[in-house]
């Protein structure tokens, strides 16, 4: 699930609404776009539809699968296979490239990078990055790169899920991630927070990429917010909200 640059083959969206436009539906009613809300797991999700969809197909079988996982505090863009042949095809979602917003909470530091871990605010800070200094910092993160996957994943080591352990208290050594950053658009800046854009190849971790931005800025840094708006060419805007399906 590696992808070097931007050429991926295509999956073409006939885009046909179901009766009664209850979701917008992707090649022939086999593949939904979800709106993931935050403290949903991606697997919850798939969860909830199959359960939802065994009731109104009467298939208790139906196999139901997601391109890309989102993690739980993060919302946005969640690709649905449905049927068993369809979910043979989720590869060619996943290995497209993925844009997200997110917002950086700089001056200080989570143990799983991101809102939901344990904040250890810097008390040691003596210089404010000018917005300069920010955008010159997330312009040497744009291109090629080797990016370590962050101990809080769903990232398996030798069979075991990378969070399990970390819940633990165990880290592993954990080999780096090729991946590539083709974009980083600042948003806003308004210290402690800054909000971005990040395109980027599939496997990349936001959350790391906080955490690194962060140690280059010289004040640390976590990902308080996330949401995941374009898979490819598939926009979180076609999407629907999960309960309403």
């Amino acid at each position: 699930m590696r992808d070097q640059g931007r050429t991926t083959r295509r999956v073409h969206s006939t885009r046909r609404p179901l009766p009664n436009n209850k979701y917008i539906t992707l090649d022939n009613n086999n593949f939904l776009l979800i709106d993931k809300p935050e403290g949903w797991t991606s697997f919850d999700a798939v969860n909830f539809l199959r359960s939802r969809l065994r009731v109104e197909t009467g298939n208790k079988k139906i196999k139901v699968g997601h391109a890309g996982t989102l993690d739980p505090f993060a919302t946005g863009l969640l690709i649905v296979a449905v049927g068993r042949e369809n979910t043979k095809k989720i590869d060619e979602f996943k290995a497209l490239p993925k844009v997200y917003i997110a917002t950086l909470k700089l001056g200080a530091t989570s143990d799983t990078f991101d809102s939901d871990g344990t904040i250890i605010e810097n008390t040691k800070i003596d210089h404010i990055p000018t917005i300069t200094e920010v955008t010159t910092i997330l312009n040497n993160f744009i291109g090629p790169q080797l990016q370590l996957p962050p101990m809080f994943s769903a990232k398996k080591i030798d069979g075991h899920r990378l969070y399990d352990l970390a819940r633990k208290g165990i880290t592993v050594e954990r080999q780096p991630n090729e991946i590539t950053i083709y974009n980083i658009k600042l948003l806003n800046y308004n210290y402690p927070e800054l909000e971005i854009e990040v395109s980027c190849s599939t496997g990349t971790y936001i959350r790391t990429l906080a955490y690194d931005i962060g140690e280059k800025l010289g004040v640390g840094a976590y990902c308080e917010k996330l949401r995941r708006t374009k898979i490819g060419d598939y926009d979180v805007a076609d999407a629907q909200e999960i309960k309403k399906i």
